[in-house]
């Protein structure tokens, strides 16, 4: 199965723009929720960010990874692409 991966966007935000570049260089497909302007979009993705609510908001598998230095971080020490390989059933 290939990993459920979820971003949280404003079209104009360069750090949405970083951490989608660097998803597309690894060839991963993701789901993006652009939610300029909609509070309530935002709320629940707070929700699920324990609280954070600066964009963009990444989650692999319904796991928070955090904004996007937080995924080049993870990206730095080669900790993201084994949480982006496919899952055996």
């Amino acid at each position: 199965m290939k990993p459920n991966v979820e971003i949280y966007t404003w079209s104009s935000c360069p750090f949405c723009r970083r951490a989608k570049a660097l998803l597309d260089r690894k060839g991963v497909e993701y789901a993006e929720y652009c939610i300029d302007g909609d509070e309530d979009a935002r709320d629940q993705m707070a929700t699920r960010a324990n609280g954070r609510r600066s964009v963009p908001q990444i989650f692999i598998n319904d796991r928070h990874i955090g904004g996007c230095d937080d995924l080049h971080a993870l990206d730095a020490n080669n900790q993201l692409d084994p949480l982006l390989q496919p899952e055996s059933v």
